[in-house]
């Protein structure tokens, strides 16, 4: 399941910056090249994919809006062929950030029910010495 569609790239940076950054074949056809839009995307799903794994059971039923917009920020770094502008870099590091936050459970996702449960044993474990001073050692002294 993909967190970002073609769409959702066109909605939030605007037509001619994927055909410029999409449109790399020997003549300039004008349109936004789906292939390589499918390649970018495809490589943010498993960035993402491989930070939730360890806390969230994938594939998630809906994609929240947080994770939609990280995948957004990362897909459109991964476009640029060469250097992206300042914000863009901001944005992909920010998001890269934000991963990370969610792996390690500082920022939690409002998905329902999709946390792995624990493993059995992972509770307190409690051992308890020999006492040293029984009634019976003691025995004369008190």
């Amino acid at each position: 399941m993909a967190y970002a569609a073609q769409n959702d790239l066109v909605t939030r940076y605007g037509q001619d910056l994927l055909v410029e950054l999409t449109d790399r074949g020997e003549e300039p056809t004008g349109e936004i090249d789906a292939d390589v839009v499918a390649k970018a995307i495809s490589g943010t799903d498993a960035l993402i994919d491989g930070h939730l794994q360890g806390r969230y059971v994938l594939p998630m039923s809906e994609t929240p809006p947080l994770i939609r917009e990280l995948a957004e920020q990362i897909t459109i770094y991964k476009l640029h062929r060469y250097t992206p502008s300042e914000l863009i870099k901001d944005e992909h590091k920010a998001a890269l950030a934000t991963l990370e936050k969610i792996a390690k459970g500082t920022v939690r996702l409002p998905v329902a029910g999709v946390e792995p449960t624990t493993r059995p044993g992972n509770g307190v474990r409690v051992t308890d010495r020999e006492r040293p001073l029984t009634a019976l050692n003691l025995k004369g002294f008190i």
